[in-house]
């Protein structure tokens, strides 16, 4: 079951998302938060797997938000939903460790899809604003963007090690690395931890983000 917290200060809102994702059998609705006080109180609450976070919200913005449960629960999966595609959210929100950024407006189905996808450990990004993300992080020289690994640890990462990262850094999920690389997914769950661990890296948005930075997402890995 997948327990999801709704981020989101408009009633016809979080009521339709309620409805929608109540009646999956493999959902469940833990919580609606109205403004961003009471999201990071109820996350440390419930502890829910998804949080749905809209950006703008009264009290503490959704970017501020994801910075604070992070933080202090870096397990918890968080989807911007949003009207905003305005380039500081999207990597901010990113750069907090969000695993997705969506825009509203798109289907229930699409809506469901996203947040399974997520949940086992895959990330997403609303297309009409990945190719900025990724020329962004490409291209950034913004200090307060980059991450930093240590580059002895770096070097020393296995190949397979190498290729897992590659693999988040194009996108993929758990699931879709297993098959790609003939891994079960909890094989492909130990080796990401691994990585974080060696790296210091907080989850696997960093991972993705420090792929597409170091355009290891391009290079060519030799078995």
């Amino acid at each position: 079951m997948i327990k999801i917290l709704i981020a989101e200060d408009q009633e016809i809102i979080w009521q339709s998302l309620e409805i929608i994702l109540g009646s999956k059998p493999d959902m469940k609705v833990v919580g609606v938060a109205e403004d961003g006080e009471k999201v990071v109180r109820l996350a440390k609450k419930l502890i829910p797997d998804i949080i749905l976070m809209d950006i703008r919200m009264p009290e503490i913005d959704g970017v501020k938000c994801i910075k604070i449960i992070k933080k202090v629960l870096p397990q918890i999966k968080i989807i911007v939903l949003t009207t905003f595609d305005d380039d500081e959210y999207v990597f901010n929100a990113l750069k907090y460790g969000a695993s997705g950024y969506l825009l509203k407006g798109l289907s229930s189905t699409e809506l469901v899809g996203a947040i399974r996808t997520v949940f086992n450990g895959g990330a997403l990004i609303n297309p009409s604003i990945a190719v900025k993300v990724v020329e962004f992080f490409h291209e950034t020289t913004n200090v307060e963007y980059k991450i930093k690994v240590d580059k002895l640890e770096f070097n020393n990462l296995s190949k397979n090690e190498l290729k897992i990262m590659q693999l988040i850094g194009r996108g993929m999920t758990n699931k879709e690395i297993a098959a790609q690389i003939n891994f079960s997914e909890g094989t492909v769950r130990n080796y990401i931890s691994n990585i974080l661990s060696k790296l210091s890296l907080r989850d696997r948005t960093q991972i993705a983000i420090f792929a597409i930075q170091s355009r290891l997402e391009l290079k060519k890995i030799e078995d």
